[in-house]
């Protein structure tokens, strides 16, 4: 190795992170040292700085050569051209009380109809403003201003048109009992998982190993303040008797996927089995590829359920959990299904909730009522959110974005053979940033 000069020196964005790559210069033999406030610099050491600089430099004549940490172990990004995208009326629209002439609402008593706009109606000598309704076979109704309350805007699949009612009828109310009693029964049966949870005994976690330490250590790029507080939540629920239950909340690209693969790996190195549901084959792929990557340094088997997996795959990797010998699978709605069976199940993890049923995301708790469960989303659901502030569930929020963070964007594109071909062998599109929606 080429004898070391006192000009030769390193650049960490933080104190700790010196630190970490000081051991981590030590481990391939070269003698450094962490310059804090007064601190001699000696021949022969490589010197490490706290700063911050984009790159690097060198200045040959003073005989100096600084390397930033980002230019050593962090992985180059390429800085894309942003465009700004055009909002949806759905997205612009902040209440229910902001109707438009056309728009589908519901009233508490008569169910759905179309919003016709504001009428003045001369009623007992009295000029009053009414909303005007109309319902199935050109029914009209009147609501008073005052009485907007009882009316809402109606929120459903964009994809057909939902059934106007007649007034009068009993249709309406025939759906009201159904809704209400079926809340009821899924209410009754939350209550009695939560109260077994809250009373049963669940595992407690071991306290940080080194190998978690080093785990966290090669994440190659900065963790947030809103990162690290929620791993530590996180972390001393998991070393709770009490089984946890918490919420991260986090808008897309702000980290959650690290903050749950640390969790994940901390339930691993106790050798309990890790289970990861998501809605969709696209991202159990995606997050198939990162946890793969993230723990390729480490023994660790990781399996994926889903309809890319031949049913040779699949029926392996579910020996493979019965018998232990997969520490963490990711998989779709395939994981519900009857013959999924865990030889010693320790940590759930659900993400984007939202887009399971209540029935689905229970299913699974009931498995084993007493194992540790983290639920990631974007946007929580009122049902999950409201449990949160009532202290039924703990919640971990994630606000700050990381340093250089992308907005999401999204291309409508014509359809292309060569592009479609492209995308699709790029895992499964697991690796694509953008939805392409295919137009004929």
């Amino acid at each position: 190795m080429a004898e070391t000069k006192t000009s030769d020196c390193f650049l960490a964005s933080s104190l700790d992170r010196a630190k970490r790559l000081l051991l981590q210069l030590e481990e391939e033999g070269i003698d450094g040292q962490v310059v804090e406030g007064q601190t001699p610099l000696l021949s022969g050491k490589v010197h490490i700085f706290v700063g911050a600089l984009h790159k690097g430099f060198e200045l040959p004549k003073s005989k100096l050569v600084v390397v930033t940490e980002e230019e050593v172990f962090t992985k180059k990004t390429v800085k894309r051209q942003q465009r700004k995208s055009k909002l949806s009326n759905a997205e612009r629209i902040k209440s229910y009380s902001e109707l438009k002439v056309g728009d589908l609402i519901v009233h508490t008593n008569h169910g759905i109809g179309k919003y016709l706009g504001v009428e003045t109606l001369e009623i007992n000598g009295l000029h009053k403003d009414y909303l005007h309704l109309r319902y199935a076979g050109n029914d009209k109704l009147y609501v008073p201003v005052e009485q907007i309350d009882q009316v809402q805007k109606y929120v459903g699949s964009e994809e057909k048109d939902p059934k106007l009612y007649a007034l009068g009828g009993n249709d309406w109310k025939k759906v009201k009992r159904k809704v209400q009693s079926s809340v009821e029964d899924i209410a009754d049966d939350l209550i009695k998982l939560y109260a077994e949870r809250q009373a049963s005994k669940g595992y407690a976690f071991s306290k940080d190993t080194e190998d978690q330490r080093a785990f966290e250590a090669s994440f190659p790029y900065q963790e947030t303040e809103d990162q690290i507080r929620a791993v530590e939540e996180i972390k001393a629920d998991m070393e709770k008797e009490r089984p946890m239950d918490r919420l991260l909340c986090g808008d897309v690209g702000y980290g959650k996927t690290e903050v749950a693969i640390r969790a994940a790996f901390k339930a691993i190195m106790d050798e309990k089995q890790v289970a990861i549901l998501v809605p969709t084959t696209i991202l159990a792929q995606q997050h198939y590829e990162t946890i793969k990557e993230r723990f390729a340094d480490y023994p660790i088997n990781i399996g994926v359920l889903s309809r890319f997996r031949s049913r040779k795959e699949q029926n392996e990797t579910l020996k493979g959990l019965k018998a232990g010998t997969v520490d963490l699978i990711v998989g779709t709605h395939r994981l519900l299904s009857k013959d999924v069976e865990y030889k010693d199940l320790g940590l759930l993890i659900v993400d984007e909730e939202q887009r399971f049923g209540v029935t689905h995301k229970e299913k699974i708790k009931k498995l084993k009522a007493n194992i540790d469960v983290l639920t990631l989303t974007a946007t929580p659901i009122p049902r999950t959110l409201h449990m949160s502030m009532l202290g039924v569930r703990d919640l971990s929020v994630i606000e700050t974005p990381p340093e250089n963070r992308f907005p999401v964007q999204t291309y409508v594109v014509e359809y292309n053979g060569a592009l479609y071909e492209k995308r699709l062998n790029e895992n499964y599109l697991a690796a694509v940033k953008f939805i392409f929606y295919i137009i004929v």
